[in-house]
């Protein structure tokens, strides 16, 4: 046995799951910054800022410690119709954790993974999932998203109407 001094020390190193538990921690952290959710109590949101690409964050469900989300551009996919990048999230409020259920870049999971995939197929398509949130989270961020950037369609909406009320239109 070689003696304490000679001996390497023992580094840890964080598991698939701890690293994704992190992950959900991190990307809580910035979309908190990004559109500040306890603001959206239900809804569709918009956030423009004149690059083309709108970021739509649609509140689905709200629920006692958790609120789910649709967070997508205003692109359609071609062929399914269905919006392309898009990420179902769910929000953790006790835990200040969110993590994207499902992602639709191009493919469903179920495409990608088959409808009974092993465990660490799965935990690795987890991970994917949520490293792509936090990469375009802060993507959305460089690009000058935020919460002042982020209006309810329907305060949109109702502005237009008071906008079309207000013109008078010539005979």
């Amino acid at each position: 046995m070689l003696p304490t001094s000679i001996r390497s020390p023992v580094i840890p190193h964080a598991s698939r799951f701890g690293y994704l538990m992190a992950l959900y921690g991190e990307n809580f952290m910035r979309f908190e910054r990004l559109f500040q959710p306890h603001r959206c109590l239900g809804g569709h949101w918009r956030s423009s800022v004149d690059d083309g690409l709108d970021v739509h964050l649609h509140v689905l469900e709200r629920h006692r410690y958790t609120t789910e989300f649709r967070l997508t551009y205003a692109l359609r996919d071609p062929i399914t119709g269905e919006p392309d990048p898009s990420a179902f999230l769910r929000l953790y409020h006790d835990a200040r954790a969110i993590e994207a259920t499902h992602c639709y870049a191009g493919r469903r999971w179920q495409d990608v993974l088959g409808m009974c995939p092993e465990p660490g197929t799965l935990m690795g398509h987890r991970l994917r999932m949520n490293t792509f949130l936090g990469k375009w989270l802060a993507f959305l961020s460089e690009q000058g998203h935020s919460p002042f950037t982020l209006r309810s369609e329907d305060a949109v909406a109702e502005e237009y109407e008071t906008l079309l009320d207000d013109i008078e239109i010539a005979p």
